[in-house]
């Protein structure tokens, strides 16, 4: 850019600013203009309603027309100048607050929304379709933040505090929710929200989206169907969850289940399954139950499949001897970029046991252990594919050996930003085919063909 070009344009962003800063000031006054009715209204109805709110016997819809009912008459005492429109927001302020879970409840309902983050009071962020947006959603400060933290985590026993600053949760759909507060948190206490499907996906879904090919959805289908042990790798937000939820669907539903997670998220429509929890400690620092004590408990339980949310730790190794020892089948998720890397994850997460085994020892657990690695990306224009559906073969001398039976292709990018690719067999014939036939599922013949 030239220097004059430069000069008019920093003359046109100076001269915009006041503009600016006055939109923003107008926004500000807007929303403060009725906050001092807000909060008395809110204290109000908890005063007044406490025993109603706490009980379990009232339908959602009959305490949401009492807290209208209550709200109108609060109004028509302390602001009956409000004009109808201003009046009806405030009624949804309010519900929100009292029923749900405050200024993010519209964010949460919003179907077309996958992630909710909150960086402190004034600054909101949602996903939608991929992309991410700064919304026009604020707090009223640090302590409004907390109170709806307070309301996530309470119900299911987590607690949070200074001593314990940084707590995983879940909403009561299931959604996953990660809470950090200061003196961890700078900008003041932050919440993000990965929002999951009222409805779970299905694989017609993935198949809809692009994430899969019909070929390689009947194959992942025959590979859960054949008890191999699968491991689903991909970053944040690539769709890990989904894809794990998508193939345990295709489990028979006469198999015993175990599912074993940091906040139970997994929505398995099977009638067979014991879902298990971690805990944290108390505030005493006692009384955790880690993902390890749940992997080496679920092997007394009798199952016929262990479906383990992600390994992170020392419970790799826990997870690799439940797959060795008879619990085919098993299915997990890691944090990786590639197949390859998803290997090296492993070998340092078992490693985190505590077990001083010798890397070669580590490598041969993986290598008999592991059958499948699908590896799952999000994509720069926000949609997520599965990129690699890689076997394990087996060792090599110390090296475990891979081979990509499918793998997606990207050969460019449209007019609209939007990346175009395809998913492509390589040619080569999986060595545990004979398991899948020995089961009796026929595959078709031109299926791995390039």
């Amino acid at each position: 850019m030239s220097l004059l070009k430069r000069l008019d344009k920093e003359k046109t962003s100076s001269a915009e600013l006041p503009q600016v800063k006055e939109l923003k000031r107008q926004k500000d006054e807007h929303n403060d203009r009725y906050e001092a009715i807000k909060i008395k209204i809110h204290k109000e109805i908890i005063e007044n309603m406490d025993k109603e709110l706490k009980t379990t016997n009232i339908s959602d819809n009959s305490l949401a027309k009492r807290v209208e009912g209550f709200v109108a008459v609060i109004l028509d005492r302390d602001a009956g100048f409000l004009p109808f429109s201003e009046r009806q927001n405030i009624t949804s302020e309010m519900l929100a607050e009292v029923l749900g879970f405050g200024p993010i409840e519209k964010l949460i309902s919003d179907e077309d929304v996958s992630e909710i983050m909150v960086n402190g009071p004034k600054q909101v962020y949602a996903e939608k379709k991929g992309k991410i947006i700064l919304t026009d959603i604020t707090f009223r400060d640090d302590n409004h933040v907390m109170h709806v933290i307070e309301k996530i985590v309470a119900p299911i026993g987590r607690r949070i505090d200074e001593s314990s600053p940084m707590v995983d949760a879940r909403l009561p759909d299931g959604s996953r929710v990660n809470a950090i507060i200061p003196p961890l948190s700078l900008k003041g206490p932050s919440i993000t929200i990965r929002k999951f499907a009222k409805d779970p996906l299905r694989i017609h879904d993935l198949i809809r989206f692009g994430t899969v090919t019909p070929s390689t959805a009947k194959f992942l289908d025959a590979c859960v169907k054949a008890r191999l042990n699968i491991v689903i790798s991909g970053g944040t937000g690539s769709g890990k969850t989904t894809t794990l939820n998508v193939l345990s669907s295709f489990i028979p539903s006469d198999e015993r289940i175990v599912t074993i997670e940091d906040a139970a998220e997994l929505q398995l429509n099977q009638e067979h399954v014991l879902t298990l929890e971690t805990r944290p400690p108390n505030i005493e620092g006692k009384g955790a139950i880690t993902m390890r004590d749940l992997v080496r408990n679920s092997l007394r339980m009798r199952p016929d499949r262990i479906v383990v949310g992600e390994v992170r730790a020392g419970e790799a190794l826990d997870m690799l001897q439940a797959m060795n020892t008879g619990h085919d089948g098993s299915l997990t998720t890691g944090h990786a970029n590639t197949p390859r890397d998803m290997l090296s994850r492993l070998e340092t997460m078992v490693l985190m046991a505590g077990m001083d085994l010798p890397v070669r020892a580590i490598r041969e657990q993986m290598a008999a252990a592991i059958n499948l690695i699908v590896q799952q990306n999000r994509l720069r224009d926000g949609t997520r594919r599965i990129t690699h559906i890689t076997e394990v073969v087996g060792m090599e001398g110390e090296i475990i050996v891979l081979q990509d039976i499918f793998r997606y292709e990207q050969k460019g990018v449209n007019d609209r930003g939007e990346i175009i690719g395809e998913h492509r067999a390589t040619g080569i014939i999986p060595k545990f085919i004979s398991q899948i036939q020995a089961e009796g599922i026929k595959l078709p013949d031109d299926m791995f063909l390039p």
